[in-house]
């Protein structure tokens, strides 16, 4: 092979075949011209768990369509931990990387670690350069793997990228004679830099920023305090048109507060994101980690589960993981008692997880009258309360400016609110918190523990009550989840003829499945690879395969034969079985298709019946 073009060139190349995308940032199912790869390993893990956040990446979307244009400011992403902050960051980075377009991604996370001063400045520089090498090579590897400075300085040399080897050989340099903030200031300032002499564009995202001003040392022994001065680094970086800003954090009140304070306000847009999805996401998100992780659950106890989870998709993988040691979620009972022992249990992950937080952000106000009113605040957290009203309502021994100087902690520690004075208060509407703020304080405070179990079975006696909704509520997501209802119905239902689910389906003999599967790939002898949507396994032999169709228009007779295709080399791969196809389109079936289906005994449905 010969020698590859010189940066401008390939630049250019790059960009004149680049393919123009119009879809939203959210990935889902849909059809994309390009494919879609993941060289950051994303932090949720399987792709397909990352469910919802469709308005989030459709504000995103636009946002980074305008970085070409030097158009767009840069932001700090604001929430709490385990909001899927960090996900959504991860999706983006992996989403321009896999467009090859005009935009190259920079992802670095700043952990809750201490870390020597020039040792960040090299981790930093690597993953920066590494990342953009990976970019134009098409590589992942350097993304997963970072390049050493050594192996960085070489490809600069050999393709001619000049500020590469400069970089390099400067951070190499400096390190040795030990002038760590020449170190600092190449790594930081390479994105703007790089963009301003290659005429191109980067997004520069940062992984929890404000550590940045609480992990990083001076000393190579952190016998000193950490450089809380760092995050000014950036100052003038933030506002960077070519090479703009994306930053998160876990502690708002504190990034707030480093914002302000160092990078000056205005110079990032304040996006808060909410750690609740919607009600139909919600139930979108309990379906796909019960199918990802194995964990059986019925159409309603789903339901339950999203309900009382509040459509928390870190709370809904906590109970769908639980180690609970009865945990049942195909029962109500079950679903109440694995809810209640992730909220309460002290060893429960979703319990651990937010002690952790509790512990870090009220170090500061841990004493029992902050508690109280902390407590207070988020039972009641409809409304805003002054430093009077909370005396008034509150049975404590200290003034109205002690409360205040209590609440001004509390609102640092991000576990409150200020209103639109300086004298109001709120409680975060944090319906998670809340629970584990509860389960915490309540029985030092109020002197009675509360009975959470039986106020998730009050709450599903109220859900039951609504069943009208709670059906509607089922039949608005079919659309988007049909194969795992179907699935779920399947696993869970005892002993029951494939016509319970479907008209027309040939074998009426009862039926006891085993194993459920979704997406059974299979190949035909020509090398063509095709895919059964739901293939459920009886003890008897007998196995259902399943079409699934979420249309709004009728499958038509070329569909219900491609179908029939896949159902006859099934088959044949499958000679010990017996195989009962059934065809489900949301869409109903054209008159030929139907009859197509009848003649050859496959089942039919419009709707999934037995929720």
């Amino acid at each position: 092979m010969g020698e590859k073009p010189k940066i401008a060139e390939a630049l250019t190349l790059r960009n004149e075949n680049r393919i123009q995308i119009k879809e939203s940032l959210n990935l889902g199912r849909n059809q994309k011209r390009w494919e879609m790869q993941y060289p950051l390993e994303e932090k949720i893990g399987d792709p397909d768990l990352l469910v919802g956040r469709d308005k989030e990446f459709a504000n995103f979307n636009r946002w980074i369509a305008n970085i070409p244009k030097r158009l767009s400011k840069s932001r700090v992403i604001l929430a709490r931990r385990k909001s899927g902050k960090t996900s959504f960051v991860q999706r983006i980075f992996n989403q321009l990387w896999s467009e090859n377009g005009e935009v190259i991604p920079f992802y670095i996370d700043i952990p809750e670690s201490k870390i020597w001063y020039p040792h960040l400045a090299v981790r930093y520089y690597r993953a920066f350069a590494s990342q953009y090498i990976s970019f134009l090579e098409r590589d992942p590897a350097p993304v997963t793997r970072p390049l050493s400075l050594e192996k960085i300085r070489e490809y600069g040399v050999a393709k001619s990228v000049s500020p590469l080897a400069e970089d390099a050989d400067s951070l190499i340099q400096d390190e040795k004679m030990r002038r760590h903030d020449q170190m600092w200031e190449t790594a930081y300032s390479a994105p703007h830099q790089y963009a301003s002499v290659l005429k191109t564009r980067f997004l520069v995202i940062i992984d929890e920023f404000q550590n940045l001003a609480g992990y990083v040392y001076p000393d190579a022994n952190y016998q000193t305090s950490p450089i809380d001065t760092l995050p000014g680094s950036f100052h003038s970086l933030s506002e960077s048109k070519i090479a703009p800003m994306l930053v998160t954090g876990s502690y708002i009140g504190w990034l707030i507060e480093i914002a302000g304070k160092y990078l000056e306000a205005g110079r990032l847009t304040e996006i808060y994101m909410d750690p609740y999805l919607t009600p139909e996401k919600g139930l979108e998100a309990v379906y796909r980690y019960s199918e990802y992780f194995g964990e059986p659950v019925t159409n309603e106890t789903a339901l339950l589960i999203s309900e009382l989870c509040m459509s928390d998709p870190f709370f809904i993988s906590c109970v769908i993981q639980s180690n609970y040691q009865d945990r049942d979620l195909t029962t109500e009972e079950g679903v109440a008692a694995t809810v209640n022992y992730e909220i309460t249990d002290r060893y429960s992950e979703m319990s651990r997880t937010w002690g952790e937080y509790i512990q870090l952000t009220l170090a500061r106000v841990n004493d029992r009258d902050a508690k109280a009113i902390l407590l207070h605040l988020s039972r009641h957290s409809d409304r805003y309360w002054t430093p009077r009203e909370l005396k008034d309502a509150l049975p404590l021994d200290i003034s109205p400016d002690d409360i205040r100087e209590r609440l001004n902690l509390l609102v640092e520690a991000d576990v409150i609110k200020w209103g639109s004075s300086d004298i109001q208060f709120r409680g975060l509407q944090d319906g998670t918190l809340n629970l584990i703020l509860r389960s915490r304080f309540e029985e030092e405070i109020a002197e009675f523990a509360p009975d959470m179990r039986q106020e998730f079975h009050e709450e599903i006696r109220k859900l039951k009550d609504d069943r009208k909704r709670l059906q509607g509520k089922l039949n608005n997501l079919t659309g988007k989840v049909a194969e795992m209802q179907l699935a779920s119905a399947l696993r869970t239902r005892k002993r029951f003829s494939l016509s319970d689910f479907f008209t027309g389906a040939g074998d009426t003999s009862r039926l006891n499945i085993t194993a459920v599967r979704l997406r059974v790939p299979l190949q035909r002898k020509d090398g063509k690879n095709m895919e059964l949507d739901v293939v459920a396994e009886s003890d008897c032999g007998r196995t259902v395969a399943v079409e699934v169709k979420k249309w709004k228009t009728p499958v038509g007779i070329s569909i219900a034969e491609d179908f029939a295709e896949k159902v006859s080399i099934f088959s044949e791969q499958n000679p010990d079985r017996t195989v009962l196809p059934a065809f489900l389109s949301l869409g109903g079936f054209t008159k030929e298709a139907a009859e197509f289906c009848r003649v050859r005994g496959i089942g039919t449905a419009e709707r999934i019946e037995h929720f």
